[in-house]
């Protein structure tokens, strides 16, 4: 069943990422950034009849209908997902596929991080998804395979991959850094990112501590606080939206993983796959994407995905950032939002900051950023350690 131009995005709402949000509960973020995307649309409360979010800390059970409560929403449809970074591209293919199947007409779609400043210098508490128990009381596949050996956090995941990447295709420092460059460059003129007023150069990027060896610290996002919400509604009901529609085309995912030590490769993971799915169903081929949404945890992770999706050949993603601009003036626009790297990293929203790029671009919305005569765009999202993945093609016309 392809869900092509069965459903549309056509309300947008995003808050600019902050590095602490203060007193406001989770709930208050997600209900304030879902009107906001409703009023966007041109849409009513009671114009929702389906909803989707993602865990949240502290709400153990039932979280859809703690959200709807708290909102005032009586949907037909509710789901939870829960695939990391790559939730946001996941919910909105969900939320196509429910309309396309009768559950709902016009879907809301929910994400956001709430990050406390805590006394003492200790580390944020951020409740964007529930805190993991203590070591000692974990069971999962990474308290055995993972922590013993010092896989601690995601740093030193992506360090493997960046690491293994550099022995196989000799990619270099620069070559790495040259992406964080040209992000940057775009958040400079998107007044919305966290490092918009920040300038960046490539040895700015080498001159970095280097947090977990080859990764310097300019190439790792910053955690933020934020919120994104979408709205998902049927094709009949997009012919009378207020903004432009941005038709979801195709859709792919895959999970290969949990534990990194189970990852079945480390220079062919699930992108690919996603994407192939989800440029099969929109009948495109990726020299017909216009603007490139990719998930920027890490430098490396952006020229996998060049990779993986069909961008460039195997091997040849430094070579690639190095011949084409990505700046929304460019040749190759990628993440004109300035990517997690430039424009904020909040938590799940993080991940949902490429989609609501995304359509925005399709729907004309991005001012001085705005890509021309723009058609197609390709969004991924990618949860843990290269362990989740999700890809969309969306397009100006059905």
């Amino acid at each position: 069943m392809s869900l092509r131009g069965a459903a549309a995005v056509v309300g947008v709402a995003e808050r600019a990422p902050t590095r602490y949000s203060g007193d406001e509960t989770l709930l208050a973020a997600l209900s304030s950034i879902g009107i906001d995307a409703i009023e966007d649309a041109g849409l009513q409360l009671d114009d929702i009849d389906g909803l989707i979010t993602h865990p949240i800390g502290g709400v153990s059970q039932l979280v859809p209908a703690t959200v709807a409560e708290f909102m005032g929403l009586r949907p037909s449809f509710a789901e939870i997902v829960d695939l990391g970074g790559a939730t946001g591209a996941g919910m909105i293919w969900r939320a196509a596929a429910a309309i396309h199947a009768g559950l709902c007409s016009t879907c809301l779609c929910l994400t956001g991080t709430t990050r406390k400043r805590r006394a003492g210098g200790k580390r944020p508490a951020s409740n964007g998804a529930p805190r993991s128990r203590p070591i000692g009381h974990d069971r999962s596949p990474q308290a055995e395979f993972d922590f013993p050996y010092g896989m601690l956090g995601a740093n030193i995941g992506y360090a493997m991959l960046a690491n293994r990447y550099m022995h196989e295709y000799g990619l270099t420092d620069a070559q790495r850094a040259k992406v964080a460059v040209d992000q940057r460059k775009n958040a400079n003129a998107n007044p919305a990112a966290i490092f918009h007023a920040e300038r960046l150069t490539i040895e700015d990027v080498l001159a970095s501590e280097i947090i977990a060896e080859p990764l310097h610290m300019l190439e790792i996002v910053m955690p933020s606080a934020g919120a994104a919400a979408l709205v998902v509604t049927s094709a009949e009901r997009a012919k009378d939206a207020r903004q432009k529609p941005a038709w979801l085309l195709g859709a792919g995912e895959s999970v290969t993983h949990s534990s990194f030590a189970q990852a079945p490769a480390l220079d062919a993971t699930g992108v690919g796959r996603a994407a192939r799915v989800a440029l099969r169903q929109a009948g495109v081929k990726p020299g017909e994407i216009g603007y490139a949404s990719l998930y920027d945890c890490y430098t490396i992770m952006v020229l996998l995905t060049l990779e993986e999706v069909g961008f460039c050949g195997r091997g040849e993603a430094g070579a690639f950032v190095e011949s084409h601009d990505r700046t929304f003036a460019g040749d190759f626009p990628l993440n004109t939002h300035g990517g997690q790297l430039s424009f904020g990293q909040a938590g799940i929203a993080g991940g949902m900051s490429h989609v609501t790029e995304a359509v925005r671009q399709i729907q004309g919305r991005c001012g001085e950023r705005q890509i021309d005569d723009l058609e197609l765009a390709y969004v991924h999202g990618n949860g843990g350690i290269i362990a989740e993945q999700a890809g969309l093609v969306l397009g100006t016309a059905r």
